[in-house]
């Protein structure tokens, strides 16, 4: 299981680790709400959709380094309206549904943003899983500044 997961991207395992622990805090959440099944649905939905918009953005940004920069920005910025639209075609979807609330789906694609900011202990369990992170040394830069 180990050798599995460790093939997959550290950063991208960081970012959906992070979703899924803001899912299931989120969880916890259900006793406070009427329509229980229905909160746990969206909610879950939102965090499928933002593990697919972050692997979709990985994705995306991973071929796009390779491209020249226009070529690149090009790219990206069409990714990026297409992951917009995929997320609010799905939230209208879950709304029109009515099987789900899409308030709490929602909340589950802010997982996204929120596992951004769980950084710090996510990097703790991606060093956990993956051992010490080994970057090469900086390259210094030569002092580029002006004569006077």
């Amino acid at each position: 299981m180990k050798e599995k997961i460790t093939k997959i991207n550290r950063t991208l395992f960081e970012l959906e680790t992070g979703i899924l622990m803001f899912g299931a805090a989120c969880q916890l959440l259900v006793f406070l709400v009427k329509d229980k099944a229905g909160y746990s649905l969206g909610l879950w939905a939102g965090v499928l959709i933002a593990m697919a918009g972050a692997f979709h953005m990985w994705w995306s940004l991973d071929r796009a380094l390779d491209l020249g920069e226009k070529q690149a920005v090009k790219m990206m910025s069409t990714h990026n309206i297409l992951r917009y639209a995929f997320i609010t075609t799905a939230l209208i979807l879950i709304a029109v549904g009515k099987t789900a609330d899409p308030l709490s789906a929602f909340l589950g694609i802010m997982g996204l943003k929120a596992s951004a900011y769980m950084h710090f202990i996510t990097k703790k369990i991606s060093t956990f899983i993956y051992g010490e992170e080994i970057l090469p040394p900086m390259s210094e830069e030569p002092a580029g500044g002006q004569e006077m």
